[in-house]
């Protein structure tokens, strides 16, 4: 089973047990014996807006960034590092006000989100954003529903 390593705290509170919970959902559904590490990371709005347009060639502050360093993760160990979930804790902040869930559900929403662009899901599309919407449902609904 993967995990989620936050390298730096954001000021709102979370929980690594609802962050392990994640992972753990994710993995009995979707990804089957994989070992490696997923940092998260939070840098400012400035920061998060260069690599936007960077890697996604859109000139804009956005939630997260999802960056996987791997085609294949088969092969990694417990502690190799096979990608970085990289935040903007101003803008999930100013999210959870603007959707009304609390910082902290807006932060395990967008890990969610990212965790499964790490495990190739997309949305380009009307059929993948429904697949990618329904495992998201799943792990959510598990998490804060059951």
């Amino acid at each position: 089973m993967f995990s989620l390593c936050v390298v730096q705290k954001p000021s709102f509170s979370y929980s690594q047990n609802t962050l392990d919970d994640i992972v753990v959902i994710i993995s009995k559904n979707i990804l089957q014996q994989q070992n490696w590490v997923l940092n998260i990371v939070f840098i400012e709005p400035e920061g998060i807006q260069k690599l936007n347009n960077k890697y996604r060639q859109k000139d804009e502050v956005t939630d997260v960034l999802s960056f996987h360093y791997h085609d294949d993760f088969s092969q990694l160990w417990s502690e190799d590092i096979a990608g970085e979930l990289i935040f903007c804790e101003e803008r999930v902040i100013s999210q959870w006000k603007e959707y009304g869930l609390w910082a902290e559900k807006e932060f395990y929403k967008l890990v969610i989100h990212s965790c499964l662009h790490i495990l190739w899901f997309d949305h380009e599309d009307d059929s993948e954003y429904e697949e990618m919407k329904k495992w998201e449902e799943l792990v959510w609904d598990e998490i804060f529903v059951s």
